[in-house]
C-alpha cells in the first residue's frame, strides 16, 4: 500500500471520528447515538473481527490483533451499553445500524483473508 494512502485514509478516519465525537459530545441523541453505531461498528468493531479473524485464518500474529482485543472489543461494547442504558435506541435497531455499518469492512475483509484481494 502507498504511503499517500495509508495516510489519506488515515487522516480521514481521525476526521470522521472526531466530527461523530463532537455530535455526540455536543448533544446526546437518537441521531448522534446511530451515527455512533453506525461509524464505530465500521471502525472498531468490524476492524476488530477483521484482525482476529484474519489471525485465525493466518494462524499468526496480526498486526493490530491486540489493539482489536484488548482496545477496540470493550470499547465498542461499552459504547453500546451506553447507549442502551440511555435508552436512545433500541437494541434491535443497534443491530440494524451495526450490521450496516460494518458491512463495508467485513467485506473488504473478506476480500483480504479469503481471496487476496483489496478493493484499492
Amino acid at each position: 500500500i502507498n504511503s499517500r494512502l495509508f495516510w489519506d485514509v488515515n487522516i480521514s478516519t481521525l476526521i470522521i471520528t472526531l466530527f461523530v465525537s463532537l455530535i455526540e459530545f455536543a448533544g446526546s441523541s437518537v441521531v448522534s447515538a446511530a451515527l455512533v453505531v453506525l461509524w464505530f461498528s465500521f471502525l472498531m468493531f468490524a476492524n476488530a473481527i477483521f484482525h482476529i479473524t484474519g489471525s485465525i485464518v493466518d494462524k499468526a500474529y496480526m498486526p493490530g490483533l491486540v489493539t482489536a482485543i484488548f482496545l477496540y472489543i470493550p470499547f465498542y461494547f461499552f459504547l453500546i451499553k451506553r447507549i442502551v442504558q440511555d435508552r436512545r435506541l433500541k437494541i434491535p435497531v443497534i443491530l440494524g445500524i451495526a450490521f450496516i455499518g460494518a458491512l463495508p469492512m467485513l467485506i473488504h475483509a473478506y476480500l483480504i483473508i479469503f481471496l487476496g484481494d483489496r478493493l484499492f
